[in-house]
């Protein structure tokens, strides 16, 4: 079994994966800083031999916004090339699968603003948050007073692949987004 050691390492020697397709954006790595500067760095960087970045390129950017000289790394060594390439999609990938449960949820950011802690650190947007503080399902209709704040977009897509390609790209560029069967 691999024994995983935490070595500090500065960002400017970490190389970002030249092909990494997963985005971030500036809104994006804001919440990230955000959450490092309230919870601390506790996710630490995957990096090769080569000190190439396998998983983390948000948490690096969110640590130049903070002027961190050095980051938690977690070196992965002796992995071919296809199992660097397939990690750095994996690991994004993976990630998305998951769901929420919406009870669940609602009960802990309930208990977490009784407690007058910032939601905004969460990452959800102001509609989310007041979805689920409102107890409302997903695919709930929204109240008369958040129209004149929503605007939609209905993109047609050939097939749920397409869908699912899209919707990723466009969560990733920031966009709320959400999937609606009509």
């Amino acid at each position: 079994m691999n024994v995983l050691e935490i070595e500090y390492v500065a960002t400017d020697d970490l190389i970002p994966y030249f092909n990494n397709s997963r985005t971030h954006s500036e809104s994006q790595v804001k919440q990230i800083a955000a959450s490092i500067r309230e919870f601390g760095f506790t996710n630490p960087i995957l990096i090769d031999e080569e000190q190439t970045i396998l998983a983390g390129h948000g948490r690096v950017m969110a640590a130049e916004v903070l002027s961190m000289s050095t980051v938690p790394c977690i070196r992965l060594s002796g992995l071919s090339e296809a199992q660097r390439k397939a990690y750095v999609i994996a690991d994004n990938k993976l990630a998305l699968n998951a769901g929420w449960d919406i009870d669940a949820l609602s009960i802990e950011i309930n208990q977490l603003a009784d407690l007058d802690f910032d939601l905004d650190i969460l990452g959800f947007d102001i509609q989310e948050l007041a979805s689920i503080l409102d107890g409302e399902k997903e695919g709930t209709e929204p109240t008369e007073e958040s129209y004149s704040e929503i605007f939609n977009i209905v993109i047609e897509c050939k097939d749920e692949e397409e869908q699912e390609k899209i919707f990723n790209r466009l969560d990733t560029e920031g966009y709320k987004c959400r999937v609606q069967s009509l």
